[in-house]
């Protein structure tokens, strides 16, 4: 960074000049890091392009019927194209799908049956998804709520402790769940390989078991996707990696077609399927955001590393490790104190480009047990692509950092929450 643009920085954003410093020092640190992460960029890039090309993706597919939405080519074709890169039989991606946490209700709920068993092997996972469950608090509607058997394996030394997976399926077992990102918590995401390993272990065994993995986070972290590990069904949202920033809402669900059948029969309705359903004009939209999806992750991860650069350097534990297999946009840092963690993602929306005159401050989220603060300064709102912090009040009090569109604005999201930090004596500037 030269001396114009330092100066520019201290001025316009109101940050110390040694904070600035402090980043630019961390940044060249961590550059000799970033050589394997644009590989990957490269190798989805084309990917992506090579599947809308096989698809025969033209401009008259971003056309787009009214009513029941029947004959909806382009519609088609995303779904096509979604199933296309992620190595599926078959897709199902549309803009009423609210959320991840939908999209991975429709799966499990449209699949499982009263009597029927969901299995998570990953631990507790998220906090909204133990409101679908019925595991924490009493919304009704939850899987529990309608018969559904729930159990979970808790992670061994951080890793999915197959011996006791395997030892904990029976003959009421429907899904075996695995979540492939950090969430709330102090484990790295699983990798593409550890995931492969242990669906190989389970289908050895049980073949007829149903292994869906939550994939929120996690597209185009690696050259592979949870399909080819042997998943049967995955689950995501389009605002998070795959809608690039600019998707305006949506979901997707992908995998066996048969069961994408039934999961979209629980989206619509029973003998209706894939067949109806608006686009309300987003196919554009959503393949733009998809075509730009790996490079705008690729940025996404350089921004990760180097807050886990500068908050390591500064003590503080993180999760993943600097030397980690990434396997999610996520950077969690252990601050160990409420305020800290307010400070941080105070900094984080003071950087954004929307709403950074906002002060963000902890709350009753809907679907969560803790109060959650948020730094959400999105051209999309909740879109977690995009610059942006979040984290649960409890102990040990972590700060979930992820995304942002460009590294530059990552960047300046760390100068932002380090300067924060830095005015109010919560850390010292050492190395």
């Amino acid at each position: 960074m030269n001396e114009l643009t330092i100066n520019y920085l201290c001025k316009q954003y109101d940050v110390k000049q040694e904070v600035v410093q402090f980043v630019n020092d961390m940044e060249a640190r961590v550059e000799n890091r970033f050589k394997p992460l644009e590989e990957i960029r490269e190798f989805n890039q084309y990917k992506v392009i090579g599947a809308m090309q096989d698809n025969r993706l033209g401009s008259t597919d971003f056309h787009w019927t009214t009513g029941y939405g029947y004959g909806d080519i382009g519609r088609e074709k995303v779904e096509s194209i979604f199933a296309n890169i992620f190595k599926a039989e078959s897709a199902l991606v549309r803009p009423a799908i609210a959320s991840g946490t939908h999209a991975l209700n429709l799966v499990l709920s449209g699949i499982l049956r009263p009597g029927d068993q969901l299995l998570y092997i990953t631990g507790a996972p998220y906090d909204t998804l133990q409101k679908v469950i019925g595991k924490k608090g009493s919304a009704p509607g939850s899987l529990m709520d309608y018969g559904v058997l729930y159990d979970e394996v808790p992670l061994l030394n951080n890793s999915i402790d197959i011996e006791k997976v395997l030892s904990s399926i029976n003959n009421s077992t429907k899904i075996v769940a695995i979540q492939r990102s950090t969430g709330y918590s102090d484990r790295r995401a699983l990798t593409i390989d550890e995931i492969q390993t242990v669906i190989h272990r389970i289908k050895k065994e049980y073949p007829n078991i149903i292994v869906m993995v939550d994939n929120c986070y996690g597209e185009f972290l690696d050259t592979r996707e949870p399909i080819e590990a042997g998943a049967d069904i995955i689950a995501g949202s389009l605002i998070k990696n795959p809608g690039g920033g600019l998707a305006l809402s949506g979901g997707y669900a992908a995998g066996r077609e048969d069961l994408i059948d039934i999961v979209a029969n629980r989206l619509t309705a029973p003998g209706l399927g894939k067949d109806t359903g608006l686009t309300f004009g987003t196919t554009r939209t959503t393949l733009q955001g998809l075509f730009m999806a790996p490079h705008v992750v690729s940025e996404a991860v350089k921004g990760a590393l180097l807050v886990a650069m500068t908050y390591k350097s500064l003590g503080f534990n993180i999760v993943p490790e600097l030397d980690d297999k990434r396997s999610d946009i996520i950077q969690g840092i252990e601050f160990l104190t409420e305020e800290r963690v307010s400070e941080f993602c105070k900094g984080i929306q003071a950087a954004s480009t929307v709403d950074s005159y906002v002060v963000p401050e902890a709350w009753d989220m809907p679907g969560y047990a803790d109060r959650i603060i948020m730094a959400a300064g999105g051209f999309i709102e909740g879109s977690s692509i995009e610059l942006s912090a979040d984290g649960p009040m409890r102990e040990p009090y972590y700060a979930y950092y992820q995304g942002g569109l460009t590294y530059d604005h990552c960047k300046l999201g760390v100068i932002k929450s380090l300067d924060n930090l830095y005015r109010k004596n919560l850390v010292d500037l050492v190395k």
